[in-house]
């Protein structure tokens, strides 16, 4: 049986990062400065729709994407800028957020709850494609 699981690291993970209600995320769009990523497979975003105006990166190729040096580095991706995650229900958002950090993002937040949490705050959210 291991020491620490899953549900430890996630909760560690929202220790030490920034969480935003919906709404709050909501704003900080709104002003335009902000990049929103959502971190869900291909799949969920197809079913379950997703927040207009964010670029998909899978959880499994964020630090590639984020990372300057990678050869998969993806432009809108920059640790000076407001980077805003965001999953299913918020476990990988913490985490991601908390890797994000590691490679020297600063303004790195989450919303608490992920997709579920904008659903219920009554935000719009783009059907799946």
């Amino acid at each position: 049986m291991p020491t620490r699981t899953a549900a430890h690291l996630v909760a560690e993970a929202k220790a030490h990062v920034e969480n935003l209600a919906p709404q709050v995320v909501a704003n900080e769009l709104q002003r335009g400065d902000a990049l929103l990523v959502d971190l869900r497979e291909p799949g969920e975003r197809v079913e379950s729709g997703s927040i207009p105006g964010g670029v998909h990166a899978p959880r499994g190729m964020l630090e590639f994407y984020a990372d300057p040096t990678s050869a998969y580095h993806r432009p809108e991706f920059d640790p000076d800028r407001r980077t805003i995650l965001y999953c299913s229900s918020g476990g990988r958002s913490a985490l991601a957020a908390s890797t994000l950090q590691v490679l020297g993002y600063t303004r790195v937040a989450r919303i608490s709850g992920g997709l579920k949490a904008w659903r219920e705050a009554g935000l719009r959210v783009e059907s799946g494609s």
